[in-house]
């Protein structure tokens, strides 16, 4: 079986294959115009050429994802022609990387180039991210039903990074904190959360939200390859508004108790929500700093080692412990995720919300699939200088 967006893909480039056989036979021929390269672009009456990285089996990015080539009709109805602007490679995307053939990705920014003759809410030059999950962003241009999207009501002040990756991990880090602890708002800025992971971009997230709404973190690390590396890690996140900064070493020593108490006034500010995406030993450690009735939310599994929890902490903390998925969360909760969207905008355009550190793949008309591919392999990686994202250049074929 293939997914929708694949059967219309392949659907319309066997059409473009049956008309330019018509064309052929009848003399017609397509118009030709030049590129400023030099490049011939050749449109068939309409059709825009597109690029996709799709999958047709389960496997590792690097062996499975091919650059598929395909024709666009134009759009017509309802329907809009888009273009690619940038599209993140996040982890969760590389693990659906599994059968049935799917374009890859999961969220981006895009640009519409034209419209049909029933579209009402958008327009050319707007930007666009996808309302629901599993529409694939992994393409250089894309046509869809102007209700699969979400418009980004003003772009001014915001680049195609903040939009593009605004609706996978600054949502994960909102809603899990704001869906999952009930904070005693007479008490701001006495209250805590704890989370590993802080780094990434659903930590660095999560670190901003918390500073906005007056809720204290205590943010865990990896220990870098030496002591310098590792103190101006700790100060990046500090200067983003961590409360605190530890390693996963400090995390599993014997002190971190200690500590823990000294930085919370001796326990007189809990800890109410620990955000895990890591698992094993980390997340166990994580849910022993608890307050008495608090929350522990999954979100991830880096480690790849089970969550294993004392049964004291259930019996006598009665700690509640949740899993959070955030594409499902979106599907089942489209309006309350655009305005999850739109808030965090609103925060970024403010000046309130940094952009996250990212390895910018730049994808142009001539980049091969292999290189493509391995840079989605690359975000299994260990260190990375950010997250990866895809940045589209060319134009329109």
């Amino acid at each position: 079986m293939f997914s929708r967006s694949t059967l219309k893909a392949a659907a319309q480039s066997s059409r473009h294959s049956a008309f330019a056989s018509s064309i052929l036979f009848s003399g017609k021929a397509p118009r030709v115009s030049l590129l400023p390269d030099g490049r011939r672009s050749i449109s068939m009456y309409g059709y825009t050429q597109a690029k996709a990285l799709v999958y047709s089996k389960y496997g590792e990015p690097k062996d499975v994802l091919r650059l598929h080539k395909h024709s666009i009709s134009a759009p017509h109805g309802t329907q809009v022609n888009l273009r690619l602007l940038t599209a993140p490679m996040n982890p969760a995307d590389v693990n659906q990387i599994q059968g049935p053939a799917a374009v890859g990705g999961n969220e981006g920014a895009f640009e519409v180039i034209s419209t049909g003759a029933g579209v009402k809410n958008l327009s050319k030059g707007d930007w666009v991210i996808m309302k629901r999950t599993g529409q694939g962003t992994w393409r250089t241009h894309a046509q869809l039903d102007e209700s699969q999207l979400i418009r980004i009501e003003d772009k001014e002040g915001l680049t195609p990074l903040q939009v593009g990756t605004v609706s996978v991990n600054p949502v994960t880090a909102y809603r899990m904190i704001r869906d999952f602890c009930q904070w005693d708002m007479m008490r701001t800025g006495e209250e805590w959360l704890i989370q590993n992971g802080a780094n990434s971009g659903v930590g660095r997230a999560a670190i901003q939200l918390g500073r906005e709404w007056g809720i204290k973190t205590l943010n865990v690390i990896r220990q870098r390859n030496s002591p310098e590396e590792t103190d101006a890690m700790k100060q990046e996140l500090k200067d983003l508004g961590a409360t605190a900064v530890v390693t996963e070493e400090e995390l599993l020593s014997g002190g971190f108790r200690d500590m823990v108490k000294e930085i919370t006034r001796q326990g007189r500010e809990p800890i109410r929500l620990a955000l895990n995406c890591v698992g094993g030993k980390n997340a166990t450690a994580l849910a022993k700093t608890l307050a008495p009735d608090s929350h522990m939310v999954t979100y991830g599994a880096m480690s790849k080692q089970p969550v294993a929890l004392p049964s004291g902490l259930l019996i006598f903390k009665n700690l509640a412990f949740d899993g959070f998925w955030v594409s499902r969360w979106g599907d089942k909760n489209p309006q309350l995720k655009e305005n999850t969207i739109k808030d965090v905008l609103q925060l970024t355009r403010a000046g309130r919300f940094k952009d996250i550190p990212v390895d910018d793949v730049k994808w142009n008309w001539n980049t091969e699939g292999p290189v493509l591919a391995e840079s989605v392999q690359g975000t299994l990686g260990g260190f990375r200088s950010g997250k990866g994202v895809f940045t589209f250049t060319g134009g329109d074929e």
